[in-house]
């Protein structure tokens, strides 16, 4: 069967599982969900009925928007994502996503946590933003002088960081992210990847991506 991929476009852990695919060249049927609404097919598959989810037979199915990427890349990496700093990729990686991410939650969403402030929640964040803008100082990309899993597994948390308060993020002493954030949403392959679709509920058509 043709790998089924669960997505939903603004997320951005399905939107990381998308460009590893898309770049890797793996050929899936595109499920566009809604969050509100999730399609028991996703609900039957999925342990915790998050997405994204690749349903790639009856016997397996991944779970993790990490795991779709390595699967992907394993496959086919034409531009080299995978390289010998892995271990140390995927330990950026757990930082955004286990202690920038909780603190960007709190800062998108302060009026729901009033116990502080929303600028103090960005300054808790701003500790993985610096630790980026160090990083691209040195290169022009995380890692290296080309994209990689880092760069492409973290920047949609970054895009959703800069979009709270864009004023503020446009006068914030991090040049070498904004430069990085404004190349990556640039993109072809980016932008090739957030292409709306309809919902799969609604079209009941069969999406093939990319």
């Amino acid at each position: 069967m043709v790998p089924i991929l669960y997505s939903f476009r603004r997320c951005p852990y399905a939107m990381r599982a998308r460009l590893a695919i898309a770049v890797s060249e793996q050929k899936v049927q595109l499920r566009e969900i809604v969050l509100k609404h999730k399609p028991p097919a996703l609900l039957a598959i999925s342990p915790n009925k998050t997405i994204p989810v690749l349903q790639l037979n009856e016997q397996q199915v991944l779970i993790e928007s990490l795991e779709i990427m390595v699967w992907a890349l394993s496959k086919h990496d034409p531009e080299h994502w995978l390289t010998d700093q892995l271990p140390q990729m995927l330990m950026l990686i757990d930082s955004s996503d286990y202690e920038f991410k909780p603190w960007l939650d709190k800062y998108k969403y302060a009026d729901r946590h009033p116990e502080q402030s929303e600028a103090y929640y960005r300054e808790q964040a701003e500790d993985f933003i610096m630790e980026l803008e160090q990083r691209l100082n040195r290169q022009s990309y995380l890692f290296a002088e080309h994209m990689t899993l880092a760069d492409m597994a973290i920047f949609p948390f970054i895009r959703q960081f800069a979009s709270v308060d864009k004023t503020w993020f446009e006068q914030s002493p991090y040049p070498q992210v904004k430069k990085w954030l404004a190349g990556l949403m640039d993109s072809d392959l980016f932008n090739a990847c957030m292409k709306k679709y309809p919902t799969w509920l609604e079209s009941g058509k069969a999406i093939k991506f990319p």
